[in-house]
């Protein structure tokens, strides 16, 4: 050696584990789900809807559905979706039809009113949308966001329950 001692090296910092990745991930994934709870209640409440509203009156937009295939759409309790369905049937912004494939459990269909109601939130989810892509740098990087929702929810949902 010429005299020089080599300097310490640095510790490397220790690798995450999976438990720990399920740590950060949780709780990231809780704010977002409270942070687009926030941001649909300011889009739907001028026009009228809650955000339960807007989004049980969302997924029967295209074709009617019975409550519990909205609710396993949107991984919550059927009664909770039940609820919010009665109040949207109440409020005549969505009303029950005769399901052919099923006596009792009656399809949910949004009315004319229902429809337009969503029709006027959609200035405000373009907005939010426009916003996000910008805050996320662009639309590629934000479909690479979206994207990695879709799997990790499918991983999720693919996993066994564990109680």
């Amino acid at each position: 050696m010429d005299g020089v001692s080599a300097a310490p090296r640095e510790a490397e910092p220790p690798s995450r584990t999976v438990a720990q990745l399920l740590s950060d991930t949780a709780p990231a994934v809780f704010r977002l789900g409270g942070q687009f709870l926030a941001a649909s209640e300011t889009i739907a409440r001028p026009v009228g809807l809650t955000a339960a509203w807007w989004q049980v009156l969302g997924a029967v937009l295209r074709e009617p559905l019975p409550v519990s295939s909205i609710a396993r759409a949107m991984g919550l309790t059927r009664q909770s979706v039940q609820r919010v369905a009665d109040l949207l049937v109440e409020r005549r912004l969505a009303a029950y039809e005769p399901n052919p494939a099923h006596r009792r459990a009656k399809l949910l269909t949004p009315t004319a009113e229902g429809r337009a109601a969503v029709t006027r939130t959609t200035h405000g989810h373009q907005e939010l949308a426009e916003d996000l892509c910008e805050a996320l740098g662009g639309e590629a990087e934000f479909a690479r966001v979206a994207e990695a929702l879709r799997r990790l929810s499918e991983a999720m949902e693919a996993l066994p329950v564990r109680r």
